[in-house]
């Protein structure tokens, strides 16, 4: 039987804080650091240098629960032709459906799914596949609400919830490695990916290329975002993209890749 292939793709994330590009650090808004003049703009330049994603996060409507800046997010979509996926403080159907509306690919959700798990169903059926979870953790627990607050929740209970609730796929955050270009936490994602029949996503830590790489290790992983490593210049998109991207092809035994495949 041949085996299932799966690339690794890689994301650039643009942060939205009061309008501006940042990169937090671990997760606290007082560390917030200007990486772009324009959002936009940066936007245009991933998309220029091959990303095949871009990764939008609204920091203001993950603290406030409403997305704040979605006139920024708008401009991206409409000027972008690779797909965008959105999350923050995006806590209800309406909302979701607005941001599709926009032309955004996927929807991420994450406080609602831990404190309102009816509505997260509810989005799940009536926008199959278009539905993401972000799962956020401090020390594989599960952290809401703009990583503000931090529940007894884990991470891999979190997971199977969603999974049974028809979540389209996983976006894991490892909040302690965010911004700190220390390398990914592989064990926590390994128990993520553990008990995931989705695609999973992992962010925080990446710092370089050997980093891409160990992910690569990881069956199952579907992609890596990336933030600080590309506004550092630690990574450069391009040689993420040739190191483990598209073209790169990773075989999988088939009862491992055909998960999600």
């Amino acid at each position: 039987m041949p085996h299932a292939s799966v690339f690794l793709e890689v994301i650039p994330a643009i942060d939205l804080l009061q309008g501006r590009a940042v990169r937090l650090y671990q997760g606290d808004y007082a560390q917030a650091e200007q990486v772009a003049a324009d959002p936009i703009q940066q936007a245009e330049i991933w998309a220029a240098q091959g990303a095949p994603r871009l990764h939008v996060v609204d920091l203001d409507g993950a603290k406030s629960g409403d997305p704040v800046n979605l006139p920024i997010i708008a401009d991206i979509v409409r000027k972008l032709a690779i797909p965008v996926q959105v999350g923050g403080g995006i806590r209800s159907l309406e909302r979701a459906r607005q941001l599709l509306d926009l032309g955004v690919d996927r929807v991420i959700v994450g406080t609602v799914a831990v404190e309102d798990p009816n509505t997260l169903e509810a989005m799940t059926q009536a926008l199959p596949g278009r539905i993401w979870v972000g799962i956020d953790a401090r020390q594989g627990q599960v952290a809401t609400r703009g990583w503000l607050n931090t529940t007894p929740l884990p991470a891999t209970e979190l997971v199977q919830r969603v999974q049974a609730q028809g979540a389209a796929g996983i976006i894991y955050t490892d909040i302690g490695r965010d911004g700190t270009l220390a390398g990914p936490n592989l064990e926590q994602l390994r128990q993520v990916l553990a008990v995931s029949r989705l695609p999973v996503i992992a962010s925080g830590g990446i710092g370089s290329l050997t980093d891409l790489l160990a992910l690569l290790s990881l069956p199952g992983l579907a992609g890596a975002i990336l933030g600080k490593a590309l506004y550092s210049g630690a990574i450069s998109l391009p040689e993420a993209l040739r190191a483990v991207g598209p073209g790169r092809w990773q075989d999988l035994p088939p009862e491992t890749g055909s998960r999600w495949a």
